[in-house]
């Protein structure tokens, strides 16, 4: 039997559950870089719900409260980006979870910086910390959200632009894109992921999106 199974709708069982997964790399170094944008949506998810994320467990730092009467579990891996599959696939073992309450929050540097997408399945692109996860868990079909942070100038180093410093701007906006994907959350769990997408996807940005989207699958 594979990794997710069929759940019961039972009150108070795994398909009430939703974990939450936010991809990042530990340490002071990497805080307010590009590249931890789904740590930084956690940390928001985690002030506005009152869980308190300080528990280790499944190779991370996690909490466990309620968002919208539902039981949340908020994952901060440990592991370094390219091994955060494994945080992912213990703690849906862990909880049991259908892969539908999986959602993982990470970087996209295909979207326009601060831009927001949600997407029920999908290819990890060339995000090296999605590629562990979807090998890991055994499939594509769980939730994201994408944060977009740009793609790299002509004469930018990737890694630089990912995990190099970030201009004060920059920053405003990725706070804000921060609080948006935490926003995005909440409402996959409270209305569900068809209405947190009309809610989130931004018309103004769909073409760049609808490009985006298109090179995932390419890949």
């Amino acid at each position: 039997m594979g990794l997710f199974r069929r759940q019961k709708s039972e009150p108070g069982s795994a398909v009430d559950t939703y974990v939450i997964i936010g991809l990042g790399n530990p340490g002071k170094d990497y805080e307010k870089t590009r590249h931890n944008m789904g740590y930084r949506a956690i940390d928001v998810l985690s002030y506005d719900a009152g869980i308190e994320i300080k528990r280790k467990k499944f190779h991370s730092l996690i909490g466990q409260g309620k968002i919208a009467g539902k039981k949340a579990v908020l994952v901060k891996p440990e592991t370094y980006m390219n091994r955060s599959g494994i945080a992912a696939r213990e703690s849906a073992m862990w909880y049991d979870v259908p892969s539908q309450n999986v959602i993982v929050i990470y970087d996209d540097i295909d979207l326009p910086v601060g831009a927001i997408r949600i997407r029920k399945s999908g290819g990890p692109g060339t995000h090296n910390g999605m590629k562990s996860v979807v090998s890991e868990l055994g499939t594509k079909d769980f939730v994201r959200i994408r944060i977009g942070v740009g793609a790299a100038k002509a004469d930018e180093d990737l890694v630089d632009r990912v995990i190099g410093k970030v201009p004060k701007a920059e920053q405003a906006l990725l706070d804000e894109a921060a609080r948006e994907a935490a926003k995005a959350a909440s409402d996959i769990i409270e209305k569900g992921v068809d209405i947190a997408m009309n809610m989130h996807n931004h018309t103004e940005k769909k073409k760049e999106e609808k490009k985006a989207d298109q090179e995932q699958d390419d890949k």
